[in-house]
């Protein structure tokens, strides 16, 4: 094989996306994919390439540093795309360790398996990468204002040449940090300690943030997924404050493509932000949801309207998320794909055509998919 990847968080919703393109694009790639299985892992979202003859899955937790080491040295691992993480902010202010240890004892975990391994071979560093996926929460968040056209940089007829801002101000590469969630604390600690290897050691890193993604796969805790399978199902769509927040929204096969890009063609030691200059309120983005299912399903318009229902704010909820990639953009020529109403239109139909994922997911059946995949194999 030319090059040997570990992907960890392969059967996340980022992850399953990423280790697809790799292994369908890259034959002559090995791919191996690193996932716990936590609630959050499917292996079903990879059901279509697992028999795939440069695909190899191992069940394991990246804090168990013997494991990772074993990996490393036994497909002669030169690549980390590193995606395994827990995410989910309402989580993290019920069971902040559990982030902590995941987020930040994982990375370290792999830094270190990563650095021994290399630094035994006779080229050390040389064509390694250890590459890692983070969050644009890390940066905190930023003022909102009313809003405003502002031309989008990106030229594809994909992309609308005006946007809507909620502000002036948006995060760049060189924003401080300043995270407000366990969440994002235990992120942005992982990000520092990727660069300190760096600076440290000489470990080849890069870092992207990306804003919010979405798509099919999503695990249905997170808000366009949960609300299709609510109003599907006739059941409440709980909505923080007034459904005020702002928050910049990216097609999840746009993002694979970009990690795909960077992975390839980024310079070592560079952070690159990966961001749609989407900007959504909740409360829009949930009524454009409500009007795509309706419509699909063939609902009167309005009809689901009133399972809108307003409950307490998230403690510590960031007001707004904006994301300038402009620099990905000019230095690798990355544009999104998908203008935000197409991406919702084939998220929806997804996730309305694959109700039978969606029943495994919440019925807990997607957890005995493992064992019957893998055990007595």
């Amino acid at each position: 094989m030319e090059r040997s990847i570990i992907i960890t968080g392969g059967a996340g919703f980022i992850g399953s996306h990423v280790v697809r393109l790799m292994v369908n694009k890259y034959p002559e790639y090995r791919i191996i994919n690193v996932d716990k299985l936590t609630y959050a892992g499917n292996l079903a979202n990879l059901a279509d390439i697992e028999n795939k003859s440069n695909y190899t899955f191992v069940k394991a937790d990246i804090c168990d540093f013997d494991t990772m080491q074993l990996l490393m040295k036994k497909y002669n691992v030169d690549s980390i795309v590193h995606l395994a993480a827990e995410s989910h902010v309402d989580r993290s202010i019920k069971d902040p360790f559990t982030f902590a240890k995941t987020n930040v004892m994982g990375t370290l975990t792999l830094l270190q398996a990563a650095k021994n391994h290399w630094e035994s071979l006779p080229e050390k560093f040389k064509g390694k990468l250890f590459y890692h996926i983070s969050t644009d929460e890390v940066y905190g968040a930023l003022e909102l204002t009313e809003p405003e056209g502002i031309d989008s940089p990106f030229t594809t007829t994909a992309s609308s040449k005006h946007h809507h801002a909620y502000g002036t101000d948006f995060f760049l590469e060189t924003t401080k940090y300043n995270p407000h969630s366990p969440y994002s604390a235990a992120k942005a600690s992982s990000d520092h300690f990727v660069r300190a290897y760096h600076d440290t050691y000489g470990l080849p890193i890069i870092i992207t943030n990306c804003s919010n993604n979405y798509g099919p796969y999503q695990f249905p805790e997170k808000l366009i997924p949960l609300f299709i399978n609510n109003i599907r199902h006739r059941k409440p769509l709980p909505v923080y404050g007034r459904g005020e927040n702002v928050r910049d929204w990216l097609y999840v096969e746009d993002h694979a493509r970009a990690i795909d890009l960077i992975f390839h063609n980024g310079k070592v030691a560079e952070t690159y932000n990966i961001g749609g200059f989407n900007e959504w309120k909740n409360i829009d983005i949930i009524k454009v949801i409500i009007k795509t299912v309706d419509r699909l399903l063939g609902n009167p318009e309005g009809y689901s309207d009133s399972l809108i229902t307003y409950v307490a704010d998230r403690a510590g909820h960031d007001l707004r998320y904006a994301i300038d990639s402009r620099k990905l953009q000019r230095e690798l020529g990355w544009e999104p794909s998908l203008q935000f109403e197409e991406g919702i239109e084939r998220t929806v139909r997804w996730y309305l055509d694959n109700q039978q994922w969606m029943d495994n997911i919440t019925s807990g059946d997607y957890e005995r998919y493992y064992d019957d995949m893998y055990n007595g194999r």
